[in-house]
């Protein structure tokens, strides 16, 4: 009997195992470094593990752990972890204990924050201040720098004896060694400053003393920074040979960041196209001949082999979407990428939080950071539930109910699934949206879920037909304006702008300053339905993709006019800031509405419609705002009017309201979608 030829892997290159003498990596897929905030919580070394664990299991070929400080002084605040003989020994066993029995490998990150830290032990290469950090550096004198050295060694040494495979020393996005190698932050006139080679002396003999100390199977990596894409940042000739001196000091591999966090080129955020960073990897990748793990807006399988195959890089580097799917690569590998949680970009569970010292999760996936304590198991009894409302909570209650066991039933009362999502993918630069609504729809088939749409549901429909639990999502409704002449057909709401049912004119007045009102603005400022292209994210922020330029920036182009003139305002005196909490997206999404023309006005009171737009008072003042519509993204109210009738009624199932019929305010999907989640694991 002939045995059948097994068909081709869909990611050959991808799955395609590494190895380098005693070395070796199950695929070619690195879980990035991450800051978790879990550190701070109960149970720190059972959450961590959990973390760890299940993107082992999930199939990933290497993982890199949040970083450390290898001293006191490079912690990024007070209470970051450092290494020092005897510090945090339970917790980086747990770390390696969670990979064992899998094929993953682990390494952990040496990150010494430099000018970026946090408390008043800063330091740097030069006593220059960053704008993002309140404290300013001590320049470390020539033998803090020696001591420096010896503080990584020692840090790797620890990290061996863990039980690591390796580290990687963290030389990019600005951090201390990446002060050392720019100008923009190195002024010193010894050893360790001037030159090229000089300026570049401390990444190198940290990888050459940590090289010289570990046996030959420790995986070394150095993270360089591909792209400072700061001013006085390195040239691209320069990043190459500083790729070649860390090879010839004997790093096993290299990795790649891009940018510095007081850029002011976005780097992560869904602006920014997939794999927009490959000429900066090519680069590095061009100037070695050891492997190169490319990074940054990489979020499918498809883009991950599409770097590997054309020879960009040797790896590839996921983060946030390991956040998203812990099983992307075995979901990967079995060539369902259609089941394939997505990372869309939005930052607003993971890097936001990170950035305010909280722990990270994923609106997508909010097991995320809570593997420990929420867990999907089968229920103890089969229930049938109706779910009326097919948004982003509805959708997630009903899959994961059913995946428990449940029989769901989905009732929408529109003809898609969708709710907010179906809006808030209209918008220029949230085309990422498309994949977390192809993603849930997915997961209700996957389940099982029984979908209803253009249905709608009366209260005696629901009780009459004996379900064990009701759970409404009925989402909001805009609020309405009320001054006079608000029934002016000009005045119209939010929804029937981003749905298309309204025409808007040239000159627009938006009240209301939060993420829908910043949305709004986008889209009627138009844009391509197609996520940009990486020569027009170029010319949009001034990049020069030859890389001849310090820092890889060149001009920007100037915008071109405006299709609308656009006046944003609220009550608040504050400067109009897009969705509460967004720090690491919401100066983009400003500063590109600024870049168009919109006027962003604060501590407005709106007094009446008047023929020539809208009448309002600021600042003591009356002014009168040109408009020919104005558009009320003034927030929601809960839409509880099903969840009140079903609860008066006598003899019904249990009750529960989730998402925003339960609490509107900013519509805020990252709440919803775990709320939905937390109560389908209780039903």
């Amino acid at each position: 009997m002939i045995n059948p030829i097994a068909p081709p892997k869909k990611y050959p290159h991808l799955f395609a195992p590494w190895e380098k003498g005693e070395a070796s990596i199950s695929n070619r897929l690195v879980m990035g470094a991450m800051h978790t905030g879990i550190e701070r919580l109960d149970h720190p070394e059972d959450r961590i593990a959990a973390f760890y664990r299940a993107r082992a299991e999930g199939g990933v070929g290497l993982i890199i752990t949040g970083g450390v400080s290898p001293n006191a002084a490079g912690r990024m605040d007070p209470t970051a972890p450092w290494l020092a003989p005897g510090n945090d020994t339970a917790w980086h066993r747990a770390i390696v204990r969670s990979v064992q029995g899998t094929d993953t490998r682990i390494c952990m990150q040496l990150l010494h924050a430099g000018r970026y830290a946090r408390h008043e032990a800063c330091v740097g290469a030069s006593p220059r201040q960053t704008r993002i950090n309140r404290y300013a550096p001590v320049a470390l004198s020539t033998k803090d720098v020696w001591r420096t050295v010896d503080d990584f060694v020692s840090a790797a040494l620890m990290a061996h004896d863990f039980g690591y495979h390796g580290v990687e020393i963290m030389g990019s996005e600005g951090y201390l060694i990446n002060q050392f190698t720019a100008l923009a932050t190195n002024d010193r006139t010894d050893e360790f400053g001037g030159s090229l080679e000089n300026r570049c002396r401390l990444a190198c003999e940290i990888v050459k003393a940590t090289r010289q100390r570990l046996p030959d199977n420790f995986l070394v990596i150095y993270r360089i920074s591909a792209l400072d894409l700061v001013p006085d940042g390195m040239t691209g000739e320069e990043t190459r040979q500083l790729a070649a001196m860390v090879q010839s000091a004997g790093a096993t591999m290299l990795n790649t960041g891009i940018g510095w966090h007081e850029s002011s080129v976005p780097t992560i955020a869904a602006t920014v196209p997939r794999a927009a960073w490959s000429y900066a990897v090519r680069n590095v990748k061009e100037a070695v001949t050891i492997p190169v793990i490319a990074s940054n807006r990489i979020n499918n399988p498809d883009d991950a082999e599409r770097i590997l195959s054309s020879g960009i890089a040797d790896f590839v580097s996921l983060a946030r979407p390991m956040l998203a799917d812990p099983h992307f690569a075995t979901k990967a590998e079995a060539g369902q990428a259609e089941r394939i949680a997505p990372c869309i970009a939005c930052n607003q569970a993971c890097l936001d939080r990170a950035l305010r010292d909280l722990r990270v999760s994923c609106m997508v996936n909010p097991l995320a950071g809570h593997e420990f304590e929420l867990v999907v198991h089968p229920a103890a009894v089969r229930k049938r539930i109706a779910v009326v409302g097919g948004g982003a909570a509805g959708m997630t209650l009903a899959f994961t109910a059913a995946a428990r066991g449940h029989a769901v039933d989905l009732f929408e009362s529109g003809s898609r699934l969708g709710g907010q999502l179906l809006m808030a993918r209209e918008v220029p630069g949230k085309f990422e949206f498309n994949e977390a609504l192809r993603y849930f729809e997915q997961r209700l088939l996957d389940e099982g879920v029984t979908v209803h749409l253009d249905r709608v549901c009366s209260p005696e429909e629901l009780i009459n037909a004996h379900y064990d639990e009701i759970v409404v999502a009925t989402g909001v409704t805009p609020r309405v304006l009320a001054i006079p002449g608000s029934e002016d057909p000009r005045v119209v709401s939010y929804v029937d702008v981003l749905r298309g049912r309204s025409q808007v004119g040239s000159k627009v007045a938006i009240i209301g300053a939060g993420g829908i009102a910043f949305d709004v603005a986008t889209y009627l400022l138009g844009g391509s339905d197609e996520p940009a292209g990486v020569n027009d994210f170029a010319q949009e922020y001034g990049l020069d993709l030859s890389l001849k330029a310090p820092g890889g920036l060149g001009p920007a182009t100037a915008p071109s006019p405006a299709r609308r003139q656009i006046t944003l305002m609220h009550r608040k005196k504050s400067r109009p800031s897009g969705i509460p909490g967004a720090i690491s997206t919401s100066w983009i999404h400003r500063g590109a509405l600024q870049r168009a023309g919109v006027e962003f006005l604060g501590g407005v009171s709106y007094r009446r419609i008047v023929p020539e737009g809208l009448s309002i008072e600021i600042e003591g003042q009356e002014r009168t705002i040109a408009a020919d519509t104005i558009i009320v993204c003034a927030g929601q109210e809960a839409e509880r009017s099903l969840y009140d009738a079903l609860i008066t009624v006598h003899g019904a199932p249990r009750i529960h309201v989730i998402g925003g019929a339960d609490r509107a305010g900013e519509l805020d999907a990252v709440r919803a979608i775990d709320q939905a989640t937390r109560l389908a694991l209780e039903l």
